[in-house]
């Protein structure tokens, strides 16, 4: 198998057309130029001789005959995002079956999941596709801005067609970009993933009494937003015995209201996710932040209330055959210059490991930076990614002949 490094690299920057913004990409899930890029994407997987096949939550496939190894990431992309984040998992996935067809096998199918970045959740597509979520709960699913899953579908379901029978793969391969500093710090070009950690993420909505700013005294007010900020500075503190260097959190999405000058606020919400490789230290975590939560309640006198936003993911574990697989490729094609590490970043192989053996590798991160317009990796780096997954597809499939 000779994946061709030229025709990989001008696929992915053809890809990076669809919501181009400067050095970075903007192609949330099922907007305008998301459909476009399934639709030119669906044009080259059946240019390579797979089968496009879109399902009802926009996972978009490109089938191979028979039975077959599973390759593939996500092309959504974050609010503001990189134009490497999925889209490389995707395109090294089409250019290793191209490859693999011209060499007379293995067979590989192709996916392209949908809204990994979190429109509507996080790993939407591939929670859908697992069995994991229902379909009808996740037409309910909203985005921030209003939009119903349900609804967004639409913009595809005069294509869609049945749900793939995952029975039909024998495993699933997804290559990423690191999306954080170690691999392009120690100078590696290869991480072989070990498992995936867990996250949980809850709304809190902490209300007080909305009223004029300039008549209101200081020591009579409820400032819902001086709660919410009492939250975030105290949680440091309350986690500094229970966490790990590798544990982090996150307040990453923020609303006042009603977001006024003049206007004490009477209701702030945001979000705050946590995650952790370690089932125990998430639970722990989970009650450090609701005994703060109660805590700032009573002294303030303000309310505070909780939802979860989505499903908890548990840390996942990658399947022992696929990882030697991997590192078994990764010493043949970048000898002494690759590691085994675990990913800190979510991905749609630990929705897809509850269905077959899941495998993942990273390439670096120029100076550790995703989910920003600064994303990049180097291109010699990229083209060494897409010939270790060629290599683990080939040793596999020599371990199943």
């Amino acid at each position: 198998m000779r994946p061709d490094p030229a025709r990989f690299l001008a696929d992915l920057h053809a890809l990076r057309q669809f919501g181009a913004d400067g050095t970075g990409v903007r192609r949330r899930a099922f907007s305008d130029t998301d459909v476009a890029s399934r639709k030119w994407l669906a044009d080259r997987m059946a240019e390579a001789g797979l089968t496009p096949h879109l399902d009802p939550a926009g996972n978009l496939f490109g089938l191979a005959p028979g039975q077959s190894i599973l390759v593939g990431s996500h092309s959504d992309t974050q609010p503001e995002g990189g134009w490497l984040d999925g889209a490389l998992g995707v395109m090294s996935a089409l250019e290793v079956a191209r490859a693999a067809q011209e060499a007379g096998g293995p067979p590989v199918s192709v996916v392209s999941f949908q809204d990994e970045e979190g429109r509507f959740g996080a790993l939407t597509g591939s929670s859908i596709w697992s069995g994991k979520l229902d379909l009808v709960q996740a037409d309910e699913l909203t985005a921030t801005d209003g939009v119903r899953f349900g609804d967004a579908r639409q913009a595809v379901a005069d294509t869609a067609g049945d749900f793939v029978d995952p029975s039909r793969f024998t495993g699933f391969l997804e290559m990423h970009i690191e999306q954080g500093p170690i691999l392009d710090q120690a100078h590696e070009a290869i991480g072989v993933v070990t498992a995936i950690v867990g996250l949980r993420q809850l709304q809190v909505t902490v209300t007080g009494q909305q009223n004029h700013a300039g008549t209101t005294p200081m020591a009579l007010r409820k400032d819902a937003f001086q709660g919410a900020v009492q939250i975030a500075a105290r949680l440091p503190d309350r986690f500094a015995n229970v966490v790990t260097p590798q544990s982090v959190w996150t307040i990453g999405h923020i609303t006042v209201h009603p977001n006024a000058s003049s206007i004490v606020p009477g209701r702030a919400t945001f979000t705050l996710q946590w995650r952790d490789g370690d089932v125990d230290r998430l639970d722990r975590m989970e009650r450090v932040i609701i005994d703060l939560l109660d805590d700032v309640s009573r002294e303030s006198g303000l309310d505070v209330a909780t939802a979860r936003l989505r499903q908890d993911l548990a840390p996942m574990p990658m399947d022992a055959t696929m990882q030697a697989a991997l590192s078994a490729a990764a010493e043949k094609i970048a000898p002494g210059k690759w590691r085994a590490m675990p990913s800190g970043a979510l991905h749609d192989a630990s929705n897809v490991a509850r269905l077959m053996p899941v495998g993942m590798l990273f390439v670096p991160s120029i100076n550790g930076i995703s989910h920003s317009f600064d994303e990049d990796t180097a291109e010699v780096d990229l083209v060494i990614g897409l010939q270790v997954l060629a290599e683990a597809v080939s040793g596999l499939s020599d371990q199943r002949s």
